[in-house]
Protein backbone atom coordinates (compact mmCIF):
# COMPACT_ATOMS: atom_id res chain seq x y z
CA UNK A 1 0.00 0.00 0.00
CA UNK A 2 1.38 3.54 -0.80
CA UNK A 3 0.16 5.98 1.16
CA UNK A 4 -0.52 9.31 -0.64
CA UNK A 5 -1.88 11.65 1.98
CA UNK A 6 -3.60 10.81 5.52
CA UNK A 7 -6.86 9.82 3.63
CA UNK A 8 -5.45 8.77 0.17
CA UNK A 9 -3.28 5.57 -0.57
CA UNK A 10 -2.77 3.34 -3.51
CA UNK A 11 -2.92 -0.76 -3.52
CA UNK A 12 0.23 -2.18 -5.01
CA UNK A 13 -1.42 -3.95 -7.20
CA UNK A 14 -2.34 -0.81 -8.60
CA UNK A 15 0.94 0.18 -9.73
CA UNK A 16 3.20 -1.54 -12.50
CA UNK A 17 6.62 -2.22 -11.66
CA UNK A 18 8.93 -3.91 -14.20
CA UNK A 19 12.64 -4.03 -13.82
CA UNK A 20 14.34 -3.06 -17.02
CA UNK A 21 18.33 -2.77 -18.28
CA UNK A 22 19.29 1.06 -17.27
CA UNK A 23 20.79 2.89 -20.16
CA UNK A 24 24.01 4.92 -20.15
CA UNK A 25 27.76 3.71 -18.83
CA UNK A 26 28.50 0.90 -16.80
CA UNK A 27 30.97 -1.90 -18.51
CA UNK A 28 30.04 -5.14 -19.03
CA UNK A 29 27.58 -5.53 -16.29
CA UNK A 30 25.08 -2.90 -17.41
CA UNK A 31 24.50 -5.72 -20.28
CA UNK A 32 23.49 -8.71 -18.05
CA UNK A 33 21.70 -6.66 -15.11
CA UNK A 34 18.13 -5.37 -14.78
CA UNK A 35 18.85 -2.52 -12.01
CA UNK A 36 16.43 -0.02 -13.51
CA UNK A 37 12.43 -0.23 -13.56
CA UNK A 38 9.82 0.96 -15.12
CA UNK A 39 6.80 2.12 -13.37
CA UNK A 40 3.43 2.68 -14.64
CA UNK A 41 0.44 3.73 -13.12
CA UNK A 42 -2.71 3.88 -14.71
CA UNK A 43 -4.76 7.10 -13.30
CA UNK A 44 -8.87 6.07 -15.06
CA UNK A 45 -8.31 2.15 -13.93
CA UNK A 46 -7.09 3.11 -10.38
CA UNK A 47 -9.09 3.42 -7.16
CA UNK A 48 -8.39 7.43 -6.33
CA UNK A 49 -11.07 9.63 -5.86
CA UNK A 50 -12.64 11.22 -9.47
CA UNK A 51 -11.49 14.49 -8.05
CA UNK A 52 -8.07 13.80 -7.83
CA UNK A 53 -8.21 11.60 -11.11
CA UNK A 54 -9.56 14.65 -13.06
CA UNK A 55 -6.26 17.05 -11.65
CA UNK A 56 -3.96 14.58 -12.17
CA UNK A 57 -5.38 14.29 -15.58
CA UNK A 58 -5.02 17.81 -16.36
CA UNK A 59 -1.53 17.58 -15.27
CA UNK A 60 0.92 19.06 -18.31
CA UNK A 61 3.96 16.37 -17.47
CA UNK A 62 6.28 14.18 -20.40
CA UNK A 63 5.60 11.09 -17.57
CA UNK A 64 1.48 11.21 -18.52
CA UNK A 65 0.44 9.62 -21.70
CA UNK A 66 -2.56 10.30 -23.51
CA UNK A 67 -4.03 7.42 -22.43
CA UNK A 68 -4.01 8.53 -19.03
CA UNK A 69 -1.05 6.39 -17.94
CA UNK A 70 1.72 7.96 -15.72
CA UNK A 71 5.28 6.00 -17.01
CA UNK A 72 8.36 6.83 -14.78
CA UNK A 73 11.61 4.96 -15.55
CA UNK A 74 13.66 5.06 -12.35
CA UNK A 75 17.90 4.39 -12.78
CA UNK A 76 19.27 6.39 -10.41
CA UNK A 77 20.89 4.18 -8.76
CA UNK A 78 22.49 0.32 -9.09
CA UNK A 79 20.48 -1.43 -6.66
CA UNK A 80 16.98 -2.45 -8.30
CA UNK A 81 15.06 -2.36 -4.73
CA UNK A 82 16.68 1.67 -4.24
CA UNK A 83 15.15 2.22 -8.12
CA UNK A 84 11.93 0.72 -6.61
CA UNK A 85 11.88 2.82 -3.78
CA UNK A 86 13.01 5.95 -5.83
CA UNK A 87 10.14 5.37 -8.91
CA UNK A 88 7.48 4.86 -5.68
CA UNK A 89 8.49 8.24 -3.99
CA UNK A 90 8.25 10.08 -7.43
CA UNK A 91 4.54 8.81 -7.96
CA UNK A 92 3.74 9.57 -4.44
CA UNK A 93 5.57 13.22 -4.72
CA UNK A 94 3.32 13.59 -8.44
CA UNK A 95 0.20 12.68 -6.94
CA UNK A 96 1.01 14.50 -3.96
CA UNK A 97 1.23 17.82 -6.28
CA UNK A 98 -2.11 17.12 -7.52
CA UNK A 99 -3.58 17.35 -3.87
CA UNK A 100 -2.00 20.97 -3.32
CA UNK A 101 -4.24 23.14 -3.46
CA UNK A 102 -2.53 26.94 -3.34
CA UNK A 103 -3.59 29.37 -0.99
CA UNK A 104 -6.02 31.93 -2.68
CA UNK A 105 -4.34 35.38 -2.69
CA UNK A 106 -6.23 38.18 -1.29
CA UNK A 107 -5.23 41.15 -2.50
CA UNK A 108 -4.37 44.31 -0.67
CA UNK A 109 -3.10 48.13 -1.05
CA UNK A 110 0.18 49.82 0.20
CA UNK A 111 -0.82 51.82 3.06
CA UNK A 112 -0.78 55.83 3.44
CA UNK A 113 2.40 55.55 4.78
CA UNK A 114 4.00 53.40 2.31
CA UNK A 115 2.82 55.49 -0.27
CA UNK A 116 4.32 58.61 1.54
CA UNK A 117 7.99 57.01 1.61
CA UNK A 118 8.25 55.35 -2.23
CA UNK A 119 7.15 59.56 -3.41
CA UNK A 120 9.67 61.26 -0.65
CA UNK A 121 12.30 58.17 -2.16
CA UNK A 122 11.70 59.28 -5.50
CA UNK A 123 11.96 62.98 -4.82
CA UNK A 124 15.25 62.72 -3.15
CA UNK A 125 16.65 59.90 -5.66
CA UNK A 126 15.64 63.08 -8.47
CA UNK A 127 17.26 65.50 -6.69
CA UNK A 128 20.76 63.30 -6.32
CA UNK A 129 20.40 63.03 -10.15
CA UNK A 130 20.09 66.07 -10.62
CA UNK A 131 23.03 67.11 -8.87
CA UNK A 132 25.29 65.05 -11.02
CA UNK A 133 25.76 67.45 -13.61
CA UNK A 134 29.04 69.67 -14.48
CA UNK A 135 29.87 71.84 -11.66
CA UNK A 136 30.71 75.26 -12.59
CA UNK A 137 32.94 76.51 -15.55
CA UNK A 138 31.91 77.24 -19.40
CA UNK A 139 28.23 75.89 -20.44
CA UNK A 140 29.81 74.15 -23.76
Amino acid sequence: MLEVAANVSIPDSEVDLTAIRASGPGGQNVNKVSSAIHLRFDIGASSLPQKIKEKLMLLRDHRLTRDGVIVIKAQRFRDQDKNREDALQRLQALIGNALFKPKKRVPTKPSKAAKRRRLDNKIKRGKLKAMRGKVGGNPD
